[in-house]
């Protein structure tokens, strides 16, 4: 049996599903952080600047349904749960990662274009 060929690009094709998990901003910061180590939730609410408990919960069960990161429940008292990346999960990390890289390179370019198409 032959794999699809899949196109984003379509309008139909049930890749897009994944393209906008893994282009949202929240999903490229968690698996940054995650890239690194095993993080618990407060660790990963602390890296993740800006993230409400809410969006990162929310965040990290799409993560886990598809495939992306895991969850470990401790059983112990306070309870502690962690969150790492799945060997799928981890074949994001130099690509997301990149994306970081250029963000934090090109800033000062991209927020001098903003300010001379501002001006115009």
């Amino acid at each position: 049996m032959s794999t699809p060929e899949w196109n984003v690009m379509l309008a139909t094709c049930p890749s897009r599903t994944s393209l906008a998990r893994i282009a949202n901003k929240w999903t490229a910061m968690i698996v940054i952080a995650l890239s690194e180590r095993r993080l618990r939730f407060g660790e990963l609410r602390e890296m993740v600047g800006g993230i409400s408990g809410k969006v990162l919960t929310e965040t990290l069960r799409d993560l886990e349904r598809d495939g992306l990161v895991a969850r470990q429940a401790y059983a112990e008292i306070p309870p502690r749960v962690e969150y790492e990346l799945t060997d799928l999960g981890r074949t994001l990390s130099a690509p997301l990662g990149a994306l970081g890289r250029w963000a934090e390179e090109h800033y000062e370019q991209v927020e001098r274009a903003r300010d001379a198409y501002d001006t115009r």
